[in-house]
């Protein structure tokens, strides 16, 4: 046996259980799912139909399908417009502070908290008879702020956006905070030299810096915001009524609630391509600016 031949071989052998465990465990149920989302299939018959394109079109004219959509949207622009507030409490995390490390970690610390954890908690402080939010806002004699946090529908959207916000954006400060520390030292010295100020410093050098850890986090909230599950499903099973339910929620009781899976597998398609849509046309808009 050559050597050419024993090397094919050892690469073959390397790249054959990944390669393997990769078409078993995400390229064939892709397949499947592009399959079911074409039948009427129950879940449960052995049997089905192909329907063509039915369920797409009826994803389409779903006005649920929209609503939720709409409030995955809430959740994109809140984390949208809380992105410049995680860059500024990063910069200053990055400065020589007493204790640095230790705010570092309390920032981080609700991201790794888990999920169930997190919704039951917050389930708790919303709770309108003994919450202790109505509690202290009664308690400072803001009565007229009191709401029934989880259950009026025009509240209880901003209600769980705040937990995802609580949730996760330490975790985009962490992002940012390793991105500035990859910045050198040494453009901040010359700046200062030539007399620019901390404005100056934050905009021509900060943010160019940590460009590349922007365009993640943008990636991170489109791709988190459609597929938000967790905090509205344990903590409103999308209610009252359907008010607060999201895209993969309204896919999840298409699924196991109304046992209508070729309709839940043409959404999670229809998620699957919106987030990579999302994803191109952000690498056409953000790609390459800054590189020049």
């Amino acid at each position: 046996m050559n050597y050419n031949l024993q090397k094919k071989l050892v690469i073959f052998g390397f790249l054959f259980i990944p390669v393997g465990l990769l078409m078993l465990f995400l390229l064939y149920p892709t397949l499947k799912l592009f399959q079911f989302s074409l039948t009427d299939w129950n879940g449960i018959s052995e049997s089905f139909s192909y329907v063509g394109l039915k369920n797409y079109v009826m994803a389409f004219r779903t006005e649920g399908v929209w609503d939720a959509l709409s409030n995955n949207l809430l959740y994109f622009i809140m984390h949208l417009v809380f992105i410049p507030i995680e860059i500024m409490v990063a910069v200053l995390l990055n400065q020589k502070l007493r204790a640095s490390h230790f705010f570092r970690s309390i920032v981080f610390m609700p991201y790794i908290l888990n999920g169930v954890a997190v919704a039951y908690i917050f389930s708790y402080l919303y709770n309108p008879i003994n919450g202790p939010l109505n509690a202290l806002l009664g308690a400072a004699g803001l009565e007229g702020l009191i709401q029934s946090w989880l259950s009026d529908p025009n509240v209880v959207n901003y209600s769980l956006v705040a937990v995802s916000l609580w949730r996760f954006s330490g975790f985009h400060v962490i992002l940012f905070l390793a991105g500035l520390q990859s910045v050198p030292q040494d453009l901040y010295e010359a700046a200062t030299i030539d007399g620019a100020n901390g404005w100056h410093k934050f905009r021509f050098i900060t943010v160019p810096g940590i460009r590349r850890v922007i365009e993640i986090v943008l990636f991170l909230n489109v791709r988190g915001a459609l597929q938000v599950f967790d905090i509205p499903f344990l903590m409103t099973q999308g209610g009252p009524g359907t008010s607060s339910s999201t895209f993969t929620v309204y896919t999840i009781q298409a699924a196991f609630k109304y046992n209508n899976y070729g309709l839940a597998s043409s959404l999670a398609v229809m998620l699957m391509l919106m987030i990579i849509a999302f994803s191109m046309v952000q690498s056409k808009l953000l790609g390459g600016k800054g590189d020049e």
